[in-house]
């Protein structure tokens, strides 16, 4: 069987948050989608082990900001490679308290949705989340990340934890010069460099400033590994 067929399913980008309390966290998911247009449904899929997991089963509502295609890796990888147990994911960010106490983050967002959890199936590893759409609005015009884009366009990687990630190990070639992130998986190819924190292409791995992070997780430059 060719799990890779499961990559040619469309897909889009979100944050998904949720409450608890006066806590509030999000995180990175990519299953969101619509059930029903009358009432309006849609669902999400969340792994067990997240903390945004807790939240959306105790308080039973949630929030999906749909992210812009022009959203930063650095943005993304704080909602998909970080845990709220450990940093406070909202601290600097452009959000709101939505009508279910919920936050609504706003920046990179073209619109968002607000849910109350109706239903849920339990699936193993991750439980899907069902609901009523209480509030929703556009907030601009550019176009939506999808998956494909994240994956092949940026680079992107997938958080073990997501619903779509699917073990792979790719074999390089002897000196290929590449490096890979040993927290999120990222591989620093020097035939690209990283635009984004103005390494520019050419640049072998061994040049690059030790001060220079992970654009996607933050890991230092020590926690790359050669291929």
């Amino acid at each position: 069987m060719d799990l890779k067929a499961l990559h040619k399913i469309g897909y889009g980008l979100y944050v998904v948050t949720s409450v608890k309390g006066d806590k509030l966290n999000g995180q990175i998911a990519n299953t969101v989608f619509q059930i029903t247009s009358e009432p309006p449904t849609v669902a999400v899929s969340i792994n067990k082990s997240n903390l945004t997991w807790e939240f959306i089963k105790e308080s039973r509502v949630f929030t999906a900001s749909v992210l812009c295609q022009d959203t930063p890796l650095d943005f993304i990888g704080r909602f998909g490679f970080k845990s709220g147990r450990d940093t406070d994911k909202l601290e600097g960010l452009n959000y709101k308290i939505g009508q279910t106490k919920a936050p609504i983050v706003i920046d990179n967002a073209v619109s968002y949705l607000e849910v109350e959890v109706t239903n849920e199936m339990d699936m193993g590893t991750h439980t899907v989340f069902a609901g009523r759409v209480v509030d929703a609005e556009v907030l601009t015009e550019e176009p939506c990340m999808t998956y494909e884009y994240y994956h092949q366009i940026k680079r992107g990687v997938t958080p073990k934890t997501a619903p779509s990630y699917i073990e792979e190990k790719k074999a390089e070639a002897p000196g290929s010069g590449k490096y890979r992130c040993t927290v999120c998986g990222w591989i620093y190819d020097p035939e690209i460099g990283d635009p984004d924190g103005g390494i520019a292409a050419g640049t072998p791995f061994e040049q690059v400033p030790d001060d220079w992070v992970c654009p996607v997780c933050g890991a230092a430059k020590s926690a790359f590994e050669k291929i």
